[in-house]
């Protein structure tokens, strides 16, 4: 029962199409001709949907005379240019009523997102945008984005947007701080190399930048903005279902959430802080290899690259073929660097390879370490305890307080210095921090010694005061008396 309705179905299709190519008379008379467009437009999607020439092009499709047939009377325009080009487009493609008619399920806002879009900026004629619909996809020849011939097919969009962005001339007209080799470093990326193996999951331009509506990495609506970058990698790599066959975990965005990083971009919104790119690449994106992990991590922690690549734990990790920083702090989910990750104890990474039995030298260091760093917070503790217990009593703190940030610096620099792995470097960073907090916690000590000496100053002083003012009382009724007692028995007095 199906198969006969299957074929009455293609013979329905087939019939109407060969109906509405003989009502075209536009195609007929150009396929006579053998031009280009007609051959092109035999395998064009519009073509299969019996839309005629003049659904684009205007004109009566009906008739043989020519002039009749491109009569502007009859809505004849030619071939559109500029943004009337997209306006064609859009006539059908934002009009949801008619795309149904044709059975399609497209989207229809194609055109207005777009205009929203870096190509909607206007190009060297300055009349219209940069990009119309036909620049990606062709003009008679138009065929579905699932059509491996179709320019946009997810295995050809690379070459298309290569056509404007590798093309160095062109490019400067508009931005000349765009680089141009986009697609030469996505070929020597991980998906870069899938795709021209014809992979047509792995990630391309449209996968990222988007499609119609595609924005400037400088605009914060932008896929490719800093703060929205770990989401767009996510839409793939958070998919356990689309990522099976790649056998890698799914769990990267999750985990860079919670990280040091993914709070400080994501929640702080801090644009200093790394994405997925930052250390995967953009274009060129491929996972660090072992040696290229410190590479990446160096460039923004300089100091402590350099600092390990002189330290002994370089040679050790190289012979056993350890990832430098992610060895210690992770990949993706990197904690913020706290002290319970120096010393001994077993929540140490050093307690990972170093124990009194196995490399005792290195445990020792850690833990010696370790209380080093310990003592250098509980003296700046104590320090800042003090100057807030002599600041609330009133007395003057402020340059014992700026000198206490040296302090603090100290405490920051040794953290930097652990990455040495050497005891006397640290301990020498550490050791100026100590003195200072020794020398504000002297100050701090003496400003609130100074406060009691006041309050026993200010007592005695009030003591003899309230004394003296006794006593001058006292003395002035005292002669207040002896007055009233001489003026009672003065003869004179009565006269």
């Amino acid at each position: 029962m199906k198969r006969p309705m299957i074929v009455a179905s293609i013979v329905a299709v087939l019939c109407f199409h060969v109906f509405a190519v003989a009502a075209d008379k536009c195609f007929v008379c150009h396929e006579a001709m053998g031009d280009k467009a007609s051959t092109l437009f035999k395998r064009d999607i519009h073509f299969a949907k019996g839309i005629s020439c003049s659904g684009c092009h205007g004109g009566n499709s009906n008739t043989d005379d020519m002039q009749e047939a491109m009569d502007k009377a009859n809505g004849f325009r030619g071939a559109p240019k500029g943004d009337d080009v997209s306006k064609a487009c859009a006539a059908c493609h934002s009009d949801g009523v008619k795309m149904k008619s044709f059975g399609s399920r497209l989207p229809t806002g194609q055109w207005e997102a777009l205009q929203s879009g870096v190509h909607a900026k206007l190009s060297l004629s300055g009349k219209e945008h940069i990009a119309q619909c036909t620049t990606c996809h062709g003009a008679h020849g138009i065929v579905s984005v699932s059509n491996a011939s179709s320019p946009v097919y997810p295995l050809n969009v690379v070459k298309t947007c290569a056509r404007c962005h590798a093309d160095a001339a062109y490019m400067q007209t508009y931005n000349p701080s765009l680089p141009i080799d986009q697609l030469e470093k996505y070929r020597t990326s991980v998906h870069g190399m899938r795709n021209a193996k014809g992979d047509s999951k792995t990630a391309e331009c449209a996968s990222c930048h988007g499609s119609h509506d595609i924005r400037s990495a400088n605009d914060l609506k932008s896929a490719v903005y800093a703060t929205n970058i770990p989401a767009t990698c996510s839409k793939c790599h958070s998919d356990a279902e689309y990522m099976k066959s790649y056998n890698i975990p799914t769990d990267q965005f999750e985990r860079y959430a919670k990280s040091v990083h993914g709070l400080a971009l994501l929640q702080k919104h801090d644009l200093g802080a790394p994405a997925c790119n930052n250390c995967h690449g953009n274009h060129g994106a491929t996972p660090p290899g072992v040696e290229s992990i410190s590479k990446v991590c160096g460039t923004c922690h300089a100091l402590n690259a350099d600092l390990f690549s002189a330290s002994p734990h370089k040679k050790g990790f190289d012979a056993l073929k350890l990832p430098e920083c992610e060895t210690c702090h992770g990949n993706h989910e990197i904690v913020a660097a706290t002290n319970e990750l120096l010393g001994t104890a077993p929540e140490a990474v050093c307690s990972r390879c170093h124990s009194a039995s196995e490399r005792p030298k290195g445990y020792e260091a850690a833990g010696a370490m370790r209380q080093l760093t310990d003592s250098l917070e509980a003296a700046e503790q104590d320090a800042r305890a003090l100057l807030d217990e002599a600041e609330q009593k009133g007395m003057e703190v402020g340059e014992a307080k700026f000198t206490l940030r040296d302090a603090r610096q100290a405490r920051l620099e040794s953290r930097t210095a652990v990455h040495s792995f050497n005891e006397k470097k640290f301990t020498e960073t550490v050791a100026k921090g100590l003195s200072t907090a020794s020398f504000v916690r002297q100050e701090a000590t003496n400003a609130i010694d100074e406060y009691y000496f006041r309050r026993i100053g200010l007592g005695v002083a009030s003591l003899i005061i309230t004394i003296l003012a006794v006593s001058l009382y006292l003395f002035i009724r005292r002669l207040e008396r002896q007055q009233a007692r001489t003026g009672t028995h003065n003869p004179q007095s009565n006269q």
